[in-house]
């Protein structure tokens, strides 16, 4: 059974689906899960990973694939829905399937982006739960954040008012931290532009030191991008522990550790190490956690679920931030490296709307109706925005992994379109299906569920694109001109003298690289469309992060406190008073 996406919103379906969705115990004998790995809460549960991985440490590993897309309109072209439906196709042929996803940020569910469940038949439910909070753990990493800031203030606090002697009583040693240096700020979990830049310590000498600083959003933390990565409990407590805070005026790290904070902030995320098991609207497993920012931090679910997917399931789907040049990249060269797990195929998503704007098509833009020329068939301005899907291939193609071309379907596309796309998307080597799971769920996807079995079952030859040992203006380069296209890069002079130094300190040796870029253009200016030529990379900055051990070369200009729109999702959204029930998720 499916909706009717057409007559029916997405939160009108989760609610409809949601009449018959599985309850935990249900899921709990499919799986073959132990009465003992399911952490009951509410209408969900989560996994305890430790007991899970140890009995099933000898079981062989299922087929490991990743979503990832093309160059995205600002409308996005459907990555978590494409992953949803693939997880129903491919239950509809009778494989063991599971998959994994981010938690979405509350900021983007009442902005514009709406809860990124997926749509239509091939969404994550329940929706609600979904997108409001689930079960804990961005506000635990907001906890675990915001309490690293409430120790280096208070601490800048106390050393200014009392001498070392009053200190030692204290039990405090001096840090003398530069209010100048300091790295982190604090956060929350909205779209909050005004908060960008503030002053904090107004007042008189008891109500804190008085200095500049600002608010993130919560899932631009580094402690969301240690969730995302961290192996186990002790190898978050030992990143946690690093997470440099502030510099001292002699240039010293300041570290949780050093104020004494990070096993409290450890203690927050206890729980949050777990996944937590929601279902598709047909009712086949699907993990959410960890909600990394995509611009700045690695843009994935993380490695635990991903470990649990691939001993529970026959195959297991995972999704990517943004485009290949970005979540895939970073999919590829980092979660993969730090995970050791190797993937079987790529699934790069595409629709034909957001071909034709990288073809020169008119601006595409929420709350601005479809130009004519994405209602009606254009293969001239089809032909011409092919080279961004050609671009995108080429990149997955690089790592050895195989990839498959997903037609997202609408229903103003045409035989002659889509038939252009598979022709030339063959032509360069990939695998290439239209699928209706919008519309259809599982029963849509059964082109794209065939093409990834067949793509499955052929070998990889898996490389990474650089070794960890090379250095890091090189990688940047080699990033710049094999996976944006771009000519060369221009490093500013002070991004360069950073560099040198982080290339000359042996403790950051083993760091990973993970490029701050826009995601909608293949270059750092977000309006160029298509496939940009003759172009050069600027680095403006270099974003340390000693805690999940990321170098972030920052290109363009990327906030970490996105603003909310004037149109905002949180506009339509509203409880039934009689049932209790929320309305307007979208």
């Amino acid at each position: 059974m499916y909706y009717d996406p057409t007559q029916m919103t997405d939160w009108q379906i989760s609610e409809a689906a949601e009449e018959r969705m599985k309850v935990s115990f249900q899921l709990q004998d499919e799986l073959g899960l132990k009465w003992e790995e399911m952490l009951p809460f509410g209408r969900v549960s989560r996994l305890d990973f430790i007991k899970i991985l140890e009995r099933l440490e000898k079981k062989e590993d299922g087929k490991y694939i990743d979503i990832t897309a093309i160059t995205p309109t600002p409308l996005g072209e459907g990555k978590t829905t494409t992953t949803m439906g693939l997880i129903e196709g491919l239950g509809k042929r009778g494989k063991k399937v599971g998959g994994a996803i981010r938690q979405p940020s509350t900021g983007p569910t009442m902005n514009v982006k709406g809860s990124a469940s997926g749509g239509g038949n091939a969404q994550v439910i329940p929706l609600t739960e979904f997108s409001l909070g689930l079960t804990g753990d961005i506000n635990a990493v907001m906890n675990a954040h915001n309490l690293a800031m409430v120790a280096l203030t208070s601490r800048m606090q106390h050393e200014r008012n009392y001498g070392d002697d009053e200190l030692a009583k204290r039990n405090l040693k001096r840090l003398d931290i530069d209010p100048k240096s300091v790295q982190m700020g604090w956060v929350m979990d909205f779209c909050a532009q005004s908060l960008r830049n503030i002053a904090i310590g107004l007042g008189g000498k008891m109500d804190g030191y008085m200095m500049q600083s600002r608010f993130d959003i919560a899932v631009s933390s580094e402690v969301m991008a240690i969730l995302s990565i961290a192996r186990d409990l002790k190898d978050m407590r030992e990143r946690i522990g690093k997470i440099t805070v502030a510099y001292s005026k002699y240039g010293k790290p300041v570290t949780t550790e050093d104020l004494e904070v990070a096993g409290a902030m450890t203690a927050f995320m206890r729980n949050s190490i777990n996944p937590t098991l929601l279902q598709t609207v047909e009712g086949q497993p699907v993990m959410i956690h960890a909600g990394p920012f995509a611009n700045i931090a690695i843009g994935q679910s993380s490695i635990i679920a991903d470990r649990v997917g691939l001993k529970l399931f026959d195959y297991h789907v995972t999704e990517s931030g943004f485009a290949s040049d970005i979540g895939f990249e970073k999919f590829w060269n980092v979660k993969c490296r730090i995970s050791g797990m190797k993937p079987h195929v790529a699934v790069i998503t595409a629709t034909i709307r957001a071909l034709k704007m990288h073809g020169g098509g008119p601006r595409v833009a929420p709350g601005i109706a479809l130009a004519p020329e994405y209602r009606k068939k254009n293969l001239a301005l089809l032909e011409k925005g092919m080279p961004n899907l050609l671009h995108h291939i080429k990149i997955v193609k690089q790592s050895g992994m195989h990839p498959v071309v997903c037609i997202n379907g609408f229903a103003t596309d045409t035989k002659e379109e889509i038939a252009l796309v598979r022709r030339m998307a063959e032509k360069a080597g990939a695998r290439v299906a239209f699928s209706e799971h919008w519309m259809k769920g599982g029963e849509g996807a059964l082109e794209l569920a065939d093409a990834v079995i067949d793509a499955c079952n052929e070998k990889t030859k898996f490389k990474y694109l650089y070794p960890l040992d090379m250095p890091l203006r090189k990688r940047v380069e080699l990033i710049a001109k094999k996976i944006y296209g771009a000519s060369g890069v221009l490093w500013i002079p002070e991004a360069e003298a950073k560099a040198r130094k982080l290339e000359a300190d042996p403790t950051k040796k083993d760091y990973n690289t993970m490029m701050v870029k826009t995601h909608l253009s293949l270059s750092h200016e977000p309006d160029q469309k298509g496939v940009p030529k003759g172009w050069v990379l600027p680095v403006r900055d270099i974003l340390v992060y000693d805690g999940a051990k990321f170098l972030c070369p920052v290109t363009g200009t990327i906030s970490l406190m996105p603003g909310t729109s004037s149109n905002p999702a949180y506009r339509q959204i509203d409880v039934d008073v009689e049932t209790g029930r929320i309305k307007g998720l979208f």
